[in-house]
């Protein structure tokens, strides 16, 4: 099934609905946004573009992204979304990687990468006359029909690791994603409307397909990111808004809500995701803007799609063991099995931590021509990956760590998050990242680093009593660094690898 299908049914069957807006301005209907689809389709095909080629898009948020992204689909193409504010030769390198022969950017982002790209890449900034003409042009009627194996969208990772790797994802991978969100995560009304604060070439951009196929609204805040005074500005006007927020981003608007009095009126969901979600945080979330979250892990290999805690969890009080559900990322989703497993392969018990891994129609084919890491990562059909986590009697999933954060000292597993959590509990303390560094007599040992609600402070003293108080005494770190505020990338996740590439460069100093 090809995703244009599905907006080709949505301007069929509601053509004057709104569809596009930049902030509370209207930008295209349905019937606008389909034709607008379908035009810039056959101008990729005097382009030379047919069925699965790739075609990149190296574009800040707008909705001409989500113009250019329907005609790539609805020519047969694959789209290969590239995050904006990537350096020019990291995006040239993708471009290059995946064989795209087009590419979609903005007027800041051709500028940059132009130099850089493969001889014979075509090129159109999303600003530009040429972009309005291929909107123009005679369309293509009907989307390319695609199969369900076939490719649709080459996510790259973030490559923490090396050179990032192409996730490769069919239609079948996007359709079971989409349609698990509305058993699973929320529904979608056509008078819903989602707002794209994130990139939309990464986590916030999946959720295009669920409001295309209901007919609902697409919302591109004015500031084109995440500014969570325009968001809780906008949101009464608008009505009815969902969107995809960070950890970090969650607590922005809760800070903001709480300064301004709001409430959070006209959000309707906030789906979290992308990093641990703290208790403190998600209580004091309910407890300012009320019954609005909906958490769903998942990564870019199973996007969206391993579990999920729909909002009445997120809200319940009642449970017997509300806290640890709280504390969890809910159960498996309809349509993947998710197991505990230890180095082996072999499914753990219940209670006992292990690896996450999950199998599915949400997996992904592989990587982008990667045969290696493929086999590494999808093995007998389950993919690793790469969490710590441990799942209860109930089928509720709890994550640890990604085995790479593990701090082993002395011996002894150390679970940041956990420390993470006591840590937080500090009235004065407002982001919090524990990692490891080398030591020769330990092996690793704990350091935290702590930034601070503006004009308040902690003792290290402070924080090693409550530590004391809480977990056992070799899991407390043993240095604290005060930083005014933690490194973020650009979907809002705290950069541990930044940290700890710091505590390396201080060491050797």
């Amino acid at each position: 099934m090809n995703p244009a299908e599905w907006l080709y049914r949505s301007a069929a069957r509601s053509p004057q609905s709104p569809a596009l807006l930049q902030g509370t301005e209207r930008k295209a209907n349905y019937l606008e946004f389909a034709r607008s689809a379908g035009a810039i389709s056959a101008a990729l095909a005097g382009y030379g573009i047919g069925k699965g080629d790739r075609v990149a898009l190296f574009a800040a948020n707008s909705t001409r992204y989500l113009e250019a992204l329907y005609g790539i689909w609805w020519r047969g193409g694959a789209a290969v979304p590239i995050n904006a504010k990537l350096h020019e030769k990291e995006a040239a390198w993708m471009v290059e990687n995946s064989g795209a022969e087009f590419v979609f950017a903005d007027k800041k982002t051709a500028e940059l990468v132009a130099p850089h790209l493969p001889e014979g890449v075509g090129l159109v900034s999303l600003d530009s006359p040429e972009f309005g003409a291929m909107c123009q042009a005679s369309p293509h009627t009907t989307p390319e029909p695609l199969d369900p194996a076939d490719l649709a969208w080459l996510f790259y990772t973030s490559g923490t690791t090396g050179r990032p790797k192409g996730v490769m994802l069919t239609c079948g991978n996007l359709a079971s994603m989409a349609l698990s969100y509305f058993v699973d995560v929320d529904d979608v009304k056509p008078q819903d409307a989602i707002l794209y604060a994130a990139p939309m070439s990464h986590g916030a951009g999946l959720y295009n397909f669920m409001h295309v196929m209901k007919g609902a609204r697409h919302v591109v805040p004015v500031s084109g990111g995440f500014d969570a005074a325009e968001i809780l500005q906008i949101a009464p006007v608008i009505g009815s808004i969902s969107m995809f927020a960070a950890p970090t981003m969650v607590r922005r608007l809760v800070d903001v809500a709480k300064a301004s009095g709001g409430t959070g009126r006209g959000l309707r969901t906030i789906v979290y995701a992308g990093g641990p979600m703290y208790e403190a945080d998600i209580l004091e979330a309910v407890e300012v803007m009320g019954a609005r979250f909906v958490q769903i892990y998942g990564q870019g290999e199973c996007p969206m799609g391993i579990t999920a805690l729909p909002r009445a969890e997120v809200c319940d009080r009642t449970h017997p063991r509300w806290r640890e559900r709280l504390n969890s990322v809910g159960t498996a989703q309809s349509v993947v099995r998710v197991a505990i497993v230890d180095g082996e392969g072999r499914e753990l018990p219940r209670g006992e931590v292990g690896e996450i891994a999950v199998r599915g129609d949400t997996v992904m084919k592989g990587y982008w021509r990667n045969e290696e890491a493929t086999a590494q990562t999808i093995r007998d059909g389950w993919l690793w990956t790469g969490d710590v986590g441990r799942m209860d009697e109930d089928g509720y999933v709890t994550l640890q760590d990604r085995s790479k954060d593990v701090i082993i000292s002395g011996g002894s597993n150390i679970y940041p998050r956990e420390v993470e959590e006591v840590l937080l509990t500090h009235p004065a303390v407002h982001e919090v990242a524990v990692v490891g560094r080398q030591d020769q007599e330990w092996g690793e040992i704990v350091v935290a680093f702590v930034a601070c609600h503006p004009g308040q402070n902690v003792s290290e003293a402070e924080l090693d009593k409550l530590c004391l108080d809480r977990i056992a005494r070799f899991k407390r770190p043993k240095h604290y660094h005060f930083p005014a505020a933690l490194p973020k990338n650009n979907y809002g996740k705290i950069l541990k690898t930044d940290l700890r590439q710091q505590l390396g460069a201080e060491e050797t100093a």
